[in-house]
């Protein structure tokens, strides 16, 4: 599988495609494209994909009979320390597979914070606690479930794999498939960082598998597979369910990361200007991100002036080559999505606050362009919202939503926000921009949906200790929740270890104690 460098995709996007069709079809070679070429990751047959699932069964018992403290601490330690050596590296073949370079940096600064020392140590508080009750020592610790295989998306799939190395940590045997569309990043990370963090700890050979190759086939091999244990799985909510009963069927734990449809809550004493300026995170990437802004709900006493900070802050928002230092647009290859849901909404009642059109690398307006306008659109009222294609489901291009309420009494107003946000069948991430501390805690004790709440910050910035990744409803389907992978490939097991307890005063002695001890 080859890898052109981004900036020939936007010189002719047919072109390019065509040019690495011919490579992979061995038509031409790499050396007749000096500079074009910038990777090849060779594709895995049945039978590496095969050797690979042996050797993570193989390697899962003994990596998981690791100190705790190696696996999680020394690991996490080393992998923070090596990421950050390789930062700007990373970051360039991140440009290279087509990021924009200010994306490509959130994406490494988030690998730092899931290795970071606050990160690591909340891991390790969550995999053992230890209790003392007389001659017992009492433990509830997690288990690692064996072998746990993940299927990156094809948008992120370098973070979306290094997350997932988490789950080593956690005691686990991992195996990594490598997207076609998008292999050497995670071919690389894998390769040149964890690979040699785990030699230098001892972990056996197997721990740690990256194979490129067709998804059909490999989910396949992995779900017929009486060695694997857990399945990573990222994709669409409607792919995403139906492969989760396919796992339970083949008695694997489904791990979904699937669509999100975030909601932004805005109060009437929010600070509108940082409100707008987070809301802009909906178009960075052109909206093919999950975790960023897909809708906002807004206080009416406030709408006018948060519609009109929006369409400033998003004139600054532009298209350009991923290498540029201030762009933030990538092209959408397929965008009659956008204007079915564009006409869809328009229909329904939306009206139109700017946007709306196909445009060029020079920001000029062509039906043929491969970038879209940051588009927001204003939908008056709750009630009848998710009536509307863009608000009811996520969209995964630049169209923005703002959603006034209907006018009504703070109190009334504050329910309706909630139940709106409760309500929503995804489930990835909610923010509240809102000053007042009671609206604050009031929105915080109601607001169960979803795998992470931010308040009056950044949708889509990492912190140290709170999950990236995880969520409820079509989100993470049945078992959804924040997905911290250590966690979510690990089982909870209580363990009693005594130094000579009597077994009939451990079945008896409680009763016998509380009778004495009500005796008068």
């Amino acid at each position: 599988m080859y890898v052109l460098d981004s900036g020939t995709l936007l010189d002719d996007v047919f072109a390019s495609l065509t040019l690495k069709r011919k490579l992979e079809q061995g038509r031409i070679t790499a050396a007749e494209l000096p500079g074009v070429v910038v990777g090849r990751v060779a594709k895995a047959d049945r039978a590496t994909v095969q050797r690979a699932i042996d050797a993570a069964a193989e390697a899962a018992p003994a990596w998981g009979a690791f100190p705790l403290d190696v696996r999680v601490q020394r690991l996490g330690a080393l992998l923070h320390d090596r990421l950050a050596e390789r930062a700007e590296e990373i970051a360039e073949i991140l440009v290279q597979e087509g990021h924009p370079r200010m994306l490509a940096e959130w994406q490494v600064s988030g690998m730092l914070e899931c290795f970071g020392p606050e990160s690591v140590s909340f891991y390790r508080s969550q995999m053992l606690q230890e209790f003392h009750r007389g001659e017992r020592r009492l433990q509830v610790r997690r288990v690692p479930d064996g072998v746990v295989c993940l299927n990156p998306p094809q948008n992120a799939p370098l973070s979306s794999a290094l997350l997932g190395v988490t789950s080593v940590m956690g005691g686990n045997a991992l195996i990594v498939r490598a997207p076609r569309s998008g292999p050497l990043g995670v071919m690389y990370v894998m390769q040149e960082i964890v690979a040699p963090a785990l030699d230098e700890i001892g972990a056996p050979p197997g721990t740690l598998n990256v194979v490129c190759g067709d998804p059909g086939p490999m989910l396949s091999a992995w779900l017929s597979s009486p060695d694997v244990d857990d399945i990573m799985y990222f994709g669409s909510s409607e792919n995403g369910t139906k492969f989760e009963a396919r796992c339970l069927a083949e008695g694997k734990k489904p791990i979904l990361e699937l669509a999100g449809n975030d909601v932004v809550s805005v109060w009437k004493d929010a600070d509108i200007d940082l409100a707008a300026e987070a809301l802009t995170e909906s178009f960075y990437g052109s909206g093919q991100l999950c975790m960023i802004p897909n809708q906002v709900v807004v206080h009416p006493d406030v709408a006018d002036e948060l519609v009109a900070a929006l369409v400033r802050e998003v004139g600054h928002i532009r298209p350009g080559y991923p290498g540029e230092p201030d762009v933030l647009l990538t092209p959408v290859l397929r965008n009659e999505k956008f204007f079915a849901c564009l006409d869809d909404a328009r229909a329904k009642g939306a009206e139109l606050a700017c946007g709306g059109h196909a445009m060029q690398l020079d920001e000029s307006r062509d039906p043929h362009g491969i970038f879209l306008e940051p588009t927001v659109i204003v939908v008056r009222g709750l009630a009848d919202a998710r009536d509307i294609e863009a608000v009811a489901h996520e969209t995964f291009f630049p169209l923005l939503p703002v959603i006034v309420a209907e006018p009504a009494p703070d109190a009334e107003l504050l329910e309706r926000f909630v139940d709106f946000v409760n309500s929503n069948a995804y489930g990835l991430r909610n923010s509240l921009w809102a000053k007042d501390p009671e609206v604050v805690d009031r929105f915080l004790a109601r607001v169960g949906n979803g795998g992470l709440v931010k308040v009056n910050d950044s949708h889509i910035g990492f912190l140290p200790c709170l999950p990236t990744h995880g969520g409820t409803g079509l989100t993470g389907g049945v078992f959804g929740e924040a997905n911290y992978p250590i966690l979510r490939t690990t089982h909870l097991q209580g363990v009693s270890v005594s130094t000579g307890s009597r077994p009939r005063d451990a079945v008896f002695g409680a009763w016998r104690t509380l009778r004495e001890t009500r005796t008068p």
